[in-house]
Protein backbone atom coordinates (compact mmCIF):
# COMPACT_ATOMS: atom_id res chain seq x y z
CA UNK A 1 0.00 0.00 0.00
CA UNK A 2 1.60 3.72 -1.21
CA UNK A 3 2.71 5.50 1.48
CA UNK A 4 0.64 8.81 2.37
CA UNK A 5 3.05 12.16 0.58
CA UNK A 6 1.69 13.83 4.31
CA UNK A 7 3.52 11.26 6.58
CA UNK A 8 6.83 11.15 4.06
CA UNK A 9 6.76 14.96 4.59
CA UNK A 10 9.11 15.06 7.93
CA UNK A 11 11.36 12.66 6.60
CA UNK A 12 11.63 13.79 3.71
CA UNK A 13 12.64 17.45 5.27
CA UNK A 14 15.15 15.71 7.21
CA UNK A 15 16.90 14.23 4.35
CA UNK A 16 16.94 17.46 2.13
CA UNK A 17 17.91 19.67 5.22
CA UNK A 18 20.89 17.36 5.87
CA UNK A 19 21.60 17.52 2.27
CA UNK A 20 21.40 21.67 2.19
CA UNK A 21 23.65 22.32 5.07
CA UNK A 22 26.42 20.05 4.86
CA UNK A 23 29.65 21.61 3.07
CA UNK A 24 29.74 21.11 -0.31
CA UNK A 25 30.78 23.04 -3.30
CA UNK A 26 26.99 25.05 -3.40
CA UNK A 27 27.68 25.76 0.70
CA UNK A 28 31.48 26.96 0.14
CA UNK A 29 30.82 28.87 -3.23
CA UNK A 30 28.03 30.88 -1.22
CA UNK A 31 30.29 31.17 2.25
CA UNK A 32 33.10 32.35 -0.69
CA UNK A 33 30.78 34.40 -2.25
CA UNK A 34 29.45 36.58 0.33
CA UNK A 35 32.61 37.23 2.14
CA UNK A 36 34.37 38.51 -1.38
CA UNK A 37 31.11 39.91 -2.85
CA UNK A 38 28.69 40.62 -0.02
CA UNK A 39 25.54 38.98 0.68
CA UNK A 40 23.04 41.14 -1.53
CA UNK A 41 25.39 40.24 -4.83
CA UNK A 42 25.40 36.42 -3.70
CA UNK A 43 21.56 36.38 -4.05
CA UNK A 44 21.50 35.50 -7.36
CA UNK A 45 23.78 32.64 -6.68
CA UNK A 46 21.50 31.04 -3.61
CA UNK A 47 18.34 31.61 -5.86
CA UNK A 48 20.42 29.37 -9.07
CA UNK A 49 21.15 26.77 -6.97
CA UNK A 50 17.53 26.72 -5.38
CA UNK A 51 16.03 26.70 -8.90
CA UNK A 52 18.48 24.82 -10.55
CA UNK A 53 18.56 21.80 -8.16
CA UNK A 54 14.99 21.52 -8.10
CA UNK A 55 14.54 21.79 -11.76
CA UNK A 56 17.55 18.53 -11.74
CA UNK A 57 14.83 17.17 -9.04
CA UNK A 58 12.07 16.78 -11.42
CA UNK A 59 14.32 15.98 -14.67
CA UNK A 60 15.47 13.18 -12.66
CA UNK A 61 11.93 12.36 -11.30
CA UNK A 62 10.39 12.30 -14.80
CA UNK A 63 13.20 9.56 -15.88
CA UNK A 64 16.78 11.13 -16.45
CA UNK A 65 18.32 9.30 -13.37
CA UNK A 66 18.08 6.31 -15.61
CA UNK A 67 20.03 7.94 -18.04
CA UNK A 68 22.96 8.98 -16.14
CA UNK A 69 23.08 5.72 -14.25
CA UNK A 70 22.99 3.66 -17.65
CA UNK A 71 25.93 5.59 -18.88
CA UNK A 72 29.00 4.88 -16.32
CA UNK A 73 31.86 7.64 -17.89
CA UNK A 74 29.44 10.42 -17.22
CA UNK A 75 29.91 10.78 -13.83
CA UNK A 76 33.15 10.57 -13.67
CA UNK A 77 33.27 13.63 -16.67
CA UNK A 78 30.75 15.68 -14.57
CA UNK A 79 33.22 15.51 -11.81
CA UNK A 80 36.19 16.62 -13.99
CA UNK A 81 33.86 19.45 -15.16
CA UNK A 82 32.71 20.32 -11.90
CA UNK A 83 36.53 20.73 -10.36
CA UNK A 84 37.64 22.72 -13.19
CA UNK A 85 34.80 25.43 -12.73
CA UNK A 86 35.37 25.33 -8.87
CA UNK A 87 38.80 25.72 -9.31
CA UNK A 88 38.34 28.67 -11.72
CA UNK A 89 35.93 30.21 -9.05
CA UNK A 90 37.95 30.12 -6.63
CA UNK A 91 40.32 32.35 -8.32
CA UNK A 92 37.83 34.95 -8.54
CA UNK A 93 37.43 34.87 -4.82
CA UNK A 94 40.53 35.23 -4.30
CA UNK A 95 41.06 38.28 -6.49
CA UNK A 96 37.82 39.85 -5.48
CA UNK A 97 37.78 43.37 -3.77
CA UNK A 98 35.80 42.70 -0.75
CA UNK A 99 32.11 43.33 -0.08
CA UNK A 100 30.35 45.60 -2.48
CA UNK A 101 33.88 46.49 -3.93
CA UNK A 102 36.19 45.25 -6.58
CA UNK A 103 36.71 45.77 -10.54
CA UNK A 104 33.55 45.57 -12.57
CA UNK A 105 35.08 41.96 -14.07
CA UNK A 106 35.18 40.26 -10.48
CA UNK A 107 31.48 39.59 -10.24
CA UNK A 108 29.75 36.52 -8.26
CA UNK A 109 28.16 33.94 -10.06
CA UNK A 110 24.77 35.05 -12.04
CA UNK A 111 21.47 32.93 -11.37
CA UNK A 112 21.83 31.51 -14.74
CA UNK A 113 25.46 30.40 -13.87
CA UNK A 114 24.96 28.86 -10.43
CA UNK A 115 21.88 26.84 -11.88
CA UNK A 116 23.55 25.10 -14.51
CA UNK A 117 26.43 24.31 -12.50
CA UNK A 118 24.10 21.84 -10.92
CA UNK A 119 24.62 19.76 -13.79
CA UNK A 120 28.14 19.29 -13.19
CA UNK A 121 28.07 18.87 -9.47
CA UNK A 122 28.58 15.78 -7.91
CA UNK A 123 27.00 16.31 -4.68
CA UNK A 124 23.87 17.78 -6.29
CA UNK A 125 23.34 14.42 -8.59
CA UNK A 126 24.32 12.33 -5.54
CA UNK A 127 21.75 14.50 -3.44
CA UNK A 128 18.88 13.93 -6.34
CA UNK A 129 19.32 10.30 -7.59
CA UNK A 130 19.21 9.43 -3.64
CA UNK A 131 16.02 11.47 -2.59
CA UNK A 132 14.13 10.71 -5.78
CA UNK A 133 13.54 6.63 -5.26
CA UNK A 134 13.43 7.02 -1.37
CA UNK A 135 10.39 9.44 -1.47
CA UNK A 136 8.55 8.18 -4.63
CA UNK A 137 6.40 5.07 -5.02
CA UNK A 138 7.61 3.12 -7.81
CA UNK A 139 4.51 2.51 -10.50
CA UNK A 140 2.39 4.93 -8.30
CA UNK A 141 -0.08 7.40 -9.23
CA UNK A 142 0.71 10.00 -7.86
CA UNK A 143 4.46 10.21 -9.31
CA UNK A 144 4.46 13.31 -10.56
CA UNK A 145 3.07 15.10 -7.48
CA UNK A 146 5.75 13.25 -4.96
CA UNK A 147 8.40 14.40 -7.34
CA UNK A 148 7.13 18.30 -7.10
CA UNK A 149 6.56 17.53 -3.17
CA UNK A 150 10.42 16.69 -3.38
CA UNK A 151 11.44 19.80 -5.43
CA UNK A 152 9.45 22.07 -3.23
CA UNK A 153 10.40 20.65 -0.18
CA UNK A 154 14.38 20.87 -1.54
CA UNK A 155 14.32 24.27 -2.91
CA UNK A 156 12.47 25.49 0.69
CA UNK A 157 15.52 23.71 2.66
CA UNK A 158 18.01 24.98 -0.09
CA UNK A 159 17.57 28.73 -0.42
CA UNK A 160 17.92 29.74 3.89
CA UNK A 161 20.81 26.90 4.20
CA UNK A 162 22.94 28.78 1.68
CA UNK A 163 22.01 32.37 3.05
CA UNK A 164 23.51 31.00 6.74
CA UNK A 165 26.30 29.94 4.48
CA UNK A 166 26.80 33.83 2.49
CA UNK A 167 25.55 35.41 6.23
CA UNK A 168 28.50 33.79 7.09
CA UNK A 169 31.02 34.41 4.47
CA UNK A 170 29.69 38.00 4.70
CA UNK A 171 30.00 38.70 8.63
CA UNK A 172 33.23 37.65 8.99
CA UNK A 173 34.57 39.96 5.67
CA UNK A 174 32.78 42.89 7.70
CA UNK A 175 34.39 41.65 11.09
CA UNK A 176 38.19 42.15 9.26
CA UNK A 177 37.49 45.50 7.85
CA UNK A 178 41.47 45.98 7.01
CA UNK A 179 42.34 45.49 3.64
CA UNK A 180 44.59 43.04 4.55
CA UNK A 181 42.23 41.24 6.48
CA UNK A 182 39.59 40.94 3.93
CA UNK A 183 42.46 39.22 1.73
CA UNK A 184 43.50 36.81 3.86
CA UNK A 185 39.26 35.84 4.59
CA UNK A 186 38.91 36.02 0.55
CA UNK A 187 42.11 33.39 0.26
CA UNK A 188 40.55 31.63 3.07
CA UNK A 189 37.37 31.33 0.96
CA UNK A 190 38.92 30.58 -2.18
CA UNK A 191 40.97 27.54 -0.16
CA UNK A 192 37.70 26.29 0.79
CA UNK A 193 36.30 26.15 -2.47
CA UNK A 194 39.22 24.93 -3.76
CA UNK A 195 39.25 21.96 -1.10
CA UNK A 196 35.49 21.04 -2.06
CA UNK A 197 37.01 19.86 -5.34
CA UNK A 198 39.35 16.75 -3.33
CA UNK A 199 35.17 16.44 -1.56
CA UNK A 200 34.45 15.60 -5.43
CA UNK A 201 37.18 12.23 -5.47
CA UNK A 202 36.30 11.14 -2.27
Amino acid sequence: MPVPLSSQLLPLFLFALAGALTPGPNNMISAGSGAAFGFRRTLPQIWGVTVGFAVMVVAIGLGLGTLFLAIPYMHQTLKIVGALYLLYLAWKIAHAGGPGGGAEVEKPMTLLQSALFQWVNPKAWTIALSIVPAFTTVGGDDLFAEVAMIALVSGLVTFPSLCLWAGFGALLARLLSTRRQQRIVNYVMAALVAASVVMLFL
